[in-house]
């Protein structure tokens, strides 16, 4: 029997109320293990703990706040070839995707290492004569954060970081479907210098313990990244508390392939950008805008591509696609597939569950072509290997179709025209834009999040963050007459 890893509750160790099993989706006969699910009460004393610690932790000096969060990045860059194939193991992405993720969760850490020590305020004259005015920031309190199951660790550690960075208590439910990620890195931090329940987590469902976690008043700041759906629920019951919100929720990303562009490019821009990580990524390339003059010859290259594209274990040398995380998540993918169908569109290649030598979630990278914007496909999140080609007739539909979306998270265009790809910058309505790059892929120092339905609350990463995990103090002094 596998040994049942455990929540970290208010600075222990503990079992739960039950346990969760954790299998991989490349392979479902491989156990990852059993992981513990916190009660109601647990919940509570974490609280409570955290409220306690992280006035302790507040009052640590810079360079002790420094030295914490660098051993942490440390130690998952030193790890990252162990720790990713754990995460590619246990949510599907082919490990040098996994790899990757934890590698850039430890530059996360030693970005915002650095970062404690850049706290500096500001200072200013009164209007009135002889008082002087500081400008400060100080640490929100006790931080929620729930972290989905597709970045298990680099999304988790861009919110981490920083929280525990400029002084607050961070108390992390992670996504069930992914835990062993979670513990891994929960060890990392807890063994650090820092006080007893600082840090906590507590693994559960949604509804319960998730639930819970955000209707708490105990709680002075929540970061979220999930679906719309779920994300509005939590603003509901966060406001009950004018609790603090930041979220980062769903995407319909386009990327724009112009006549002038080098199609080489823009097939392996589309590639990547939809097909990286199963296309399970709010970064996801899930349209493509086609100018008309180069339309044919993009999709031959792309459909081409896309079937010689390789799905396989996670684990195995030489996948680039692995499974579907779930068969909940397989299920929706087919049913858009088929909803695809319905609409009219013609699917061009895959889009099909695959039987593999190994029993998991496996299903072919999927291309749909003569799609308009208006179908369901292109306007809903789909979350799966599966893009849309929409034809248009010149650069101005296409940035009219790039837009027409009530999402706002990335987009990019391929071009040679520098004259497009300014405009296309300045006027593509998404957080985040690109020019001959992939809409997926982003820096951790700027800041990034969208518009719309994508983004609700300060923007995450570099400097951006304090935004969100501090609250602003202004001071007014007065010196007196010097006698």
């Amino acid at each position: 029997m596998s040994e049942t890893k455990l929540n970290l509750i208010a600075g222990n160790w503990a079992a739960g109320e039950s346990e969760a099993e954790n299998r991989n989706p490349s392979d479902l006969s491989d156990l990852v293990g059993m992981f513990a699910q916190a009660s109601t009460q647990q919940l509570q004393d974490t609280l409570d703990q955290a409220q306690v610690a992280q006035l302790e932790w507040a009052a640590y000096g810079l360079e002790r706040k420094q030295s914490v969060l660098m051993n942490i990045g440390n130690e998952l860059m030193a790890r990252s070839e162990e720790l990713g194939a754990l995460l590619s193991r246990e949510e599907g992405k082919p490990l040098a995707e996994g790899k990757g993720e934890v590698y850039r969760a430890g530059q996360f850490f030693t970005y915002y290492a650095a970062e404690c020590l850049r706290q500096l305020g500001e200072n200013a004259d009164s209007v009135r004569a002889g008082v002087e005015i500081d400008v400060r920031r100080e640490a929100v309190g006790v931080v929620a954060i729930i972290s989905p199951w597709n970045f298990p660790t680099a999304t988790a550690s861009w919110k981490i970081a920083p929280a525990l960075c400029y002084g607050n208590a961070v108390v992390w439910k992670p996504a069930n479907i992914t835990p062993a990620s979670a513990v891994a890195l929960a060890e990392i931090i807890a063994k650090q210098d820092i006080p007893k329940g600082l840090f906590s987590l507590v693994m559960g469902s949604g509804r319960s313990i998730g639930q819970q976690l955000v209707e708490s008043p105990k709680v002075n700041a929540i970061s979220f990244t999930g679906s719309v759906p779920v994300g509005k629920g939590i603003a509901t019951a966060a406001i009950q508390n004018l609790t603090k919100v930041q979220m980062e929720m769903g995407s319909k990303n386009a990327l724009a392939v112009m006549d002038d562009a080098d199609l080489d490019l823009a097939v392996s821009l589309a590639l990547g950008g939809a097909f990286g990580g199963t296309g399970q990524k709010c970064t996801a390339s899930s349209r493509l805008v086609v100018h008309h003059a180069v339309h044919d010859s993009f999709v031959e290259k792309l459909v081409a591509g896309t079937k010689a594209m390789k799905v396989g274990h996670a684990l195995e040398a030489g996948t680039q696609m692995g499974p579907v995380v779930s068969q909940q998540q397989l299920d929706e993918n087919l049913a858009y597939v088929d909803l695809g169908l319905s609409e009219g569109a013609e699917l061009a290649c895959g889009g099909a569950r695959l039987e593999m030598p190994h029993d998991g979630f496996y299903m072919s990278p999927g291309v749909f072509l003569n799609t308009t914007n208006d179908m369901r496909i292109n306007r809903e999140e789909m979350f799966a290997p599966l893009t849309s080609v929409i034809k248009v007739g010149s650069y101005d539909e296409a940035l009219s179709v790039v837009n027409d979306t009530k999402f706002g998270l990335t987009s990019g265009i391929v071009t040679q025209s520098l004259a497009r790809s300014t405009h296309f910058r300045r006027h593509a309505r998404t957080g985040v834009v690109t020019v001959n790059l992939p809409t997926a892929g982003t820096d951790y120092h700027v800041p990034f999040g969208g518009r719309g339905d994508s983004s609700y609350g300060p923007r995450e990463q570099g400097k951006s963050a304090a935004e969100f995990y501090t609250t602003v103090k202004t001071a007014y002094i007065s010196a007196g007459t010097p006698s």
